[in-house]
């Protein structure tokens, strides 16, 4: 019986709140909190329709720590589940460790002002957490999430060593809209059009942005897709975590038209990060174009086909080379049913759920500052077959 105070009312936050719903017996009081108050309302009222769950709603700006400690003495949670941006990681861990709650979130900070995606800001807090007595858990998503404890399962079950490493990420599901991201679209923008970067023989190696591409076909009848090899932030941790990484690369898929749209918006300037002056105000161009394109949420009844995203992993067991495929694959129409988002937002929603799940009740309940592969995968891939993202190991 616990309390979750979740700050973020997009469509992450909407699934989290509702799968947190669904478990009352862990989750006895649900506290959802966002600078728009209008938006908690209506994920509220949702839940309530769905599961007959009471869901209070707060205003808080999570930009400024003193709003989010005054809240957090108000209400007295027992874990602030983070699923607003990644700008607010270290405002909300500072929140947490004056009022001495534990800590989740599912994306690492990167500073506004630089497209740069690296977790040596929340690191530098694992003294202060360890010395407080409380758990910050990052990244409790997806991609980074699910797949670092994909790896962690392989460790400890599948691999003596694991050799070389390829996250592979597949949306292939549509919206049909002419250009529109299925999450935040100022973090999806900056992530894609940042250089790429992968591990090999013990350093990093850059790349252009979306230089390299490979066709992978993808299980289950999705078939063949384009993947472009990205910088992910889940590497950062993994090659410092999984014993015997030799390469370790990530792999998204996009279709020629969202690529075609997303050079244009580059080339025009309205991808750019920096603020510019327009009629005497100041306004970002990357955050301009977020106002105008489609609120991620509103594309759960639009979308259809399925995602894709699992962990391709070859190594050592038991003196034999190996090679392992573990992958989930999640229907947009499916998720929407259940929870009214589409399954991108699903797939982050769920783990960042079950992650605090974990917490709660112990399972990875340790001070300090932690990624997911850090804590025993088992109890963590048993709920995810249990709250709707099932997996599957095939052996190539």
């Amino acid at each position: 019986m616990s309390h979750v105070l979740i700050i973020g009312a997009g469509g992450v936050g909407s699934v989290v709140v509702h799968k947190c719903a669904q478990i009352p017996e862990v989750f006895s009081k649900i506290t959802l909190a966002s600078r728009t108050v209008s938006k908690c309302e209506a994920i509220a009222a949702s839940v309530k329709e769905r599961t007959g769950v009471i869901v209070a709603v707060e205003q808080v700006d999570a930009d400024k720590v003193a709003e989010t400690v005054a809240l957090i003495n108000r209400v007295k949670p027992d874990l602030l589940l983070n699923v607003a941006l990644p700008y607010q990681d270290l405002a909300l861990m500072d929140a947490c460790l004056e009022t001495g709650v534990d800590y989740l979130d599912t994306a690492n900070y990167e500073p506004p002002d630089e497209a740069k995606f690296e977790y040596k800001w929340q690191w530098a807090y694992k003294e202060r957490f360890a010395q407080a007595g409380l758990t910050a858990l990052l990244g409790s998503g997806f991609d980074p999430g699910v797949t670092n404890v994909y790896c962690a399962y392989a460790q400890k079950h599948l691999f003596d060593e694991i050799h070389t490493l390829d996250i592979i990420d597949c949306n292939a599901g549509d919206h049909g809209q002419a250009f529109a991201t299925n999450f935040n679209p100022e973090i999806n923008i900056r992530e894609i059009t940042q250089r790429g970067r992968y591990w090999e023989h013990g350093e990093w190696v850059e790349t252009d942005p979306l230089s390299w591409s490979m066709t992978y076909d993808f299980p289950e009848g999705i078939g063949p897709k384009k993947c472009f090899l990205m910088y992910h932030e889940e590497l950062e941790s993994l090659v410092q975590n999984i014993k015997g990484l030799k390469r370790a690369r990530f792999w998204m898929t996009f279709s020629e038209n969202y690529l075609t749209h997303l050079r244009v918006l580059e080339n025009v300037g309205m991808t750019r990060i920096d603020p510019i002056t327009y009629q005497g105000t100041e306004i970002v161009p990357i955050q301009f174009l977020k106002a105008v394109l489609p609120e991620p949420a509103s594309l759960g009844p639009l979308t259809r086909g399925r995602t894709c995203i699992g962990c391709l992993m070859k190594g050592i067991k038991d003196g034999k080379e190996r090679q392992v495929y573990i992958y989930n694959i999640c229907s947009h129409e499916e998720a929407y049913h259940e929870v009214g988002s589409q399954a991108i937002s699903y797939t982050t929603g769920v783990p960042a759920m079950i992650g605090a799940k974990m917490i709660l009740q112990g399972a990875w309940k340790r001070a300090g500052v932690w990624n997911m592969e850090e804590f025993d995968p088992d109890p963590f891939m048993e709920d995810l077959n249990k709250y709707g993202l099932p997996w599957v190991v095939v052996e190539l």
